[in-house]
């Protein structure tokens, strides 16, 4: 007979298999799971589950007098039947298009004297910031309006809209988009409208409720007091301008330094006026008039304008109403959920 040391090993080999074993016993069972289309969560748990946001796309700057002669050169060779739209979209250059960021897509669209952008519908939001140019329209379901530079004009949803140019030279805005949204919401779609305008009528810009002048938002930045201001595009009713996307312009005084944000929300900047440089994630970016660069969810950020005499305006898009009604908005050092807290 073996001593009672011997008896115990074989009994604990009997209920509890060596690693070894375990090991093969674990790989059988994920083999058995994967042949009826299941997956053990253990294996995963840490990836689904991360300690903090893990977006996949990455700080980026565009640089606007790198990428607007290319803009210009699809002027030439490409005609306006060819393209639709010509647009040159801001892709993340850790994903493909549709992505500036995980949630929020942007290009630069060019049309140019007497081209028509024929007129089509989507699913997709659209918010518009016009950045060069003279003479250039949009219509949006029956009414046409005036393109001026610093304008945010919007394109609601299923709204029939095309865009033209009288006069000379190229019209250049910064299209935002909610396009990357469907690509876990496949039922974005667009239908084509049956000549190339929808009938439109003329309407003063200013008293359009989707169009944002920019001569009204300076004034209201320059009319708050502060070294840094910021300004909502809202609705008249104090709304956002959609379900999905938001804006909001900014004025930084020469020499200074904004805030410091960390938000679940991910944000395209374009510098409307000036020039400075923004820390993200520790990257340091430079920038000036015409760039334009994205910050990713979670990536702690901070503007500062150079030193000089005039002060630096930003626009920007972001995704926060979307992750607001979705209970997802989130910024650094928020701790309960108003529900439980209330």
């Amino acid at each position: 007979m073996g001593s009672i040391g011997d008896v115990t090993q074989r009994i604990s080999d009997f209920v509890s298999p060596k690693w070894g074993q375990k090991a093969d016993l674990n790989e059988e069972l994920v083999e058995s799971a994967l042949k009826v289309n299941t997956r053990p969560l253990w294996t995963q748990m840490a990836k689904l589950n991360p300690p903090e946001p893990n977006p996949k796309c990455i700080p980026f700057i565009w640089r606007y007098d790198e990428v607007r002669p290319s803009l210009l050169r699809a002027g030439e060779v490409v005609s306006e039947q060819q393209a639709e739209r010509r647009v040159l979209m801001l892709v993340n250059p850790a994903r493909d298009a549709p992505f500036t960021t995980d949630t929020l897509y942007a290009g630069l669209q060019l049309v140019m004297p007497n081209e028509i952008a024929r007129a089509h519908r989507h699913v997709a939001f659209a918010m518009r910031f016009i950045i060069e140019g003279q003479g250039g329209f949009t219509a949006v379901h029956g009414k046409r309006i005036t393109m001026q530079r610093g304008d945010v004009i919007l394109t609601p949803t299923w709204n029939w809209h095309d865009h033209g140019k009288d006069g000379s030279g190229p019209m250049i805005w910064l299209d935002g988009l909610d396009l990357p949204n469907f690509q876990h919401f496949p039922v974005h779609f667009v239908e084509h409208f049956q000549q190339p305008r929808y009938p439109a009528d003329d309407v003063d810009s200013n008293k359009s409720p989707i169009v944002f002048p920019w001569t009204v938002m300076k004034d209201k930045l320059d009319a708050k007091e502060g070294e840094w201001a910021s300004e909502d595009y809202l609705k008249e009713d104090g709304r956002s301008v959609s379900k999905i996307l938001g804006g909001s312009a900014e004025r930084l005084n020469a020499g200074q330094t904004g805030p410091a944000v960390r938000e679940t929300a991910s944000s395209v900047y374009h510098i409307i006026q000036g020039s400075g440089q923004s820390v993200i994630n520790g990257q340091r970016f430079v920038w000036k008039q015409g760039d334009t660069f994205c910050v990713p969810a979670w990536n702690k950020y901070q503007h500062t304008a150079d030193e000089g005499a005039e002060p630096v305006y930003l626009y920007r898009f972001h995704d926060k109403p979307m992750l607001t009604a979705l209970g997802f908005y989130r910024v650094e050092g928020m701790d309960l959920e108003t529900l439980v807290s209330d």
